[in-house]
Formats: structure tokens, sequence, C-alpha cells
């Protein structure tokens, strides 16, 4: 936990969220937020505080969305990404659907569309009923449909209208990722500006896909790591925010599962359940009991892990950038004991 005057000096000297949690090392482990679906669709800046509700492409579509998750219970993530001068193409609108194939796996699955900008609306809305199981017309959009599964595409939030730390943090590493990495992939990986996705105190902040893994508070000196994945995975601990495939418990269980076993970790086939937990007055939940079962795609090798999580103190932290910040207490967790069972 740090001091009252560490946070004291965040508050005085420090207008961006982000400066705040990184400061008082508020750990991003188990924010990445569980996620089945994610549909993301290219939006040209600029970007208001409220495209969704007044973009006219999204606006008709906020019914469905609202049906699709508060009805319907679907784990769905929609974005946002900005045009690319490269990857776009003048009137026509690119849309990412990605979908959970299995429950253990390792990767999303992947459909791309690139429809001319007037179809769009009707794209997503065939998608969504389709999720819903209702009547729809998506076989009329296979024209649209790209071969691009091979391509690794890694977001970025540099949406400053919603939070300031993203605009100031996230456009330096969207640019270097996309200056320094995407041309010499071989056509292998995109760079993308994308609106907020959750979680605008680690800034920068940025997804990748088809693996789902989020990270934040990134700085430039281990994008290489993250990118080329390649050297000792201990040295992006901290800024692991959990791979989308699992819940917030068992996103902490599984960092330390791939410290233990190395990038291999990350093709393994996943899934997880919380199998017990504790609630008490002065934390909203003291520990978990979790399980996370795992399978080589080759059928190879397969078991699973056991861990609990507990609290482990807390740090003062800022969930919005502002003139005056506001600091709350962020309890922080730990996983106390992991084993592997047979």
């Amino acid at each position: 936990m740090q001091n009252q005057q560490t946070n004291l000096l965040s508050l005085t000297d420090c207008r961006f969220c982000s400066v705040v949690s990184k400061t008082n090392k508020e750990d991003p482990i188990g924010t990445a937020g569980t996620c089945d679906h994610w549909l993301i669709m290219e939006i040209p800046q600029p970007w208001s505080q409220n495209l969704f509700q007044e973009n006219p492409t999204i606006k008709p579509l906020i019914g469905l969305f609202q049906e699709l998750i508060v009805k319907h219970g679907v784990n769905l993530r929609p974005m946002v990404i900005a045009p690319d001068r490269e990857y776009s193409y003048p009137g026509f609108t690119r849309l990412l659907y990605y979908y959970r194939p299995a429950k253990l796996f390792s990767k999303f699955e992947k459909q791309e569309f690139v429809v001319p900008e007037e179809e769009a609306t009707a794209l997503v809305t065939a998608i969504l009923k389709q999720l819903m199981q209702q009547p729809n017309d998506l076989s009329k959009f296979q024209q649209y449909q790209q071969q691009s599964n091979h391509i690794r595409e890694l977001m970025v939030c540099t949406h400053a209208q919603v939070d300031l730390a993203c605009g100031r943090f996230g456009t330096p590493i969207y640019r270097r990722l996309r200056k320094e990495y995407a041309p010499i992939s071989n056509g292998k990986l995109r760079v993308w500006q994308t609106t907020h996705f959750g979680g605008h105190q680690f800034a920068p902040t940025l997804v990748d896909l088809p693996q789902g893994c989020l990270w934040g508070h990134l700085e430039p000196e281990v994008l290489d790591l993250l990118v080329n994945k390649h050297g000792s995975v201990s040295d992006l601990r901290q800024f692991y925010r959990g791979w989308a495939g699992l819940t917030k418990f068992e996103q902490i269980a599984e960092r330390e599962i791939w410290m233990q076993l190395g990038w291999t970790w990350l093709d393994y086939l996943k899934a997880g359940e919380v199998l017990a937990k504790e609630l008490n007055e002065e934390h909203p939940i003291y520990w978990a009991e979790v399980r996370i079962d795992f399978a080589a795609i080759d059928g190879s090798t397969s078991g699973t892990y056991e861990a609990r999580v507990e609290v482990c103190g807390e740090v003062m932290s800022a969930l919005n950038s502002a003139k005056q910040m506001e600091l709350e207490a962020v309890k922080q967790y730990c996983v106390s004991r992991l084993v592997k069972v047979d």
C-alpha cells in the first residue's frame, strides 16, 4: 500500500488517472473484462464522447446491443476503430467480428467484412440477430468477407474525448507500433486506434486479437517483447490486464500459470471456473478458489490448476482524469496457492 505522501503528490502533480494508478503501483491484472464476442467497426474520427449514441451508423443499433447484452446475457464488446490510409478503402466500412469458438479455446475466431458504407448498419444488424437466433440476412454479405485469419490486430485506445489519459499516452504507443512494427510484419500485423474499451486508468492500454489479451500501463521498452513474444514473460507481468476468455479471479490465477510455463501457455486451450468465494463487509470478495483447465491444441498434454486468490492490500487510484483528482481505494489481489492437480 502506498503511503499518504505519495498519494498527495499524485493528487497535486497530475491530472491523468493513469499516472496516479501507475505511480501508486496499481496492478492491472483482472481488469480485462470477460468477452465472448467482439464487434469492431471502422468509423472516421473525430470521435465524440457519446459516439455510440450520436453516430448515424451506430445509433440505430443501440436497441439491438442492449437486447443482446441485457436480455440475452451475451458478453459482447462493441468497439470502433479509425480508418487507416493503408488498410482502409474510401466509401467502404470494415467490420471485424470475433467470437469464442468453444468452451476450451486459446484464440477468438474471426470474420472480417469490408462493405459499402451504406450497408454497414445492415451487416451489424444481421450479425446481432444471428447471435439472438433470429431470422437474418447475413448470407448476402458473404461477397464482402475477407480472408484475414492470418492477421494479428493490435488495437490501442486513443479516445481522448472519453479520458485525456488515452489520448496523451495511447497515441504515442499507437504511432510507434504502427510505424515500426506493422510495416515489417509482411502483412501479418495491423495496428489500429480504437475508442474506449474500459480501464483508462491503465492507459496506454491495448487489445491483442485474436488472442484476446489486454495490456495496460504500457511502456515503449516492452513493445518488442509484447509483439515478438521472445524473452522473459516476467518482464510483462506488471502490464498484463488479463485474458478476456476468463473472469476476473480466473485472470489473476491465469497470470501466475503463465509466469511459470512461459509463452507456450498462451497457445493452450483454456477454460476457467470460480469454485468458491467468501464475502464480508470489509471486502466484497475477500478470497476465491479458482480452477483452470487446459489442453494442448494437438492433444499432447492436458491438465488442471487450482488456485486461491486473496486480497493482499489496496492502493489509491483514480478512475478518471480531471484537474481535481478524486482518489479511491482499490483492492489488490494475489495468488496465495497454485497447484497442478491430477
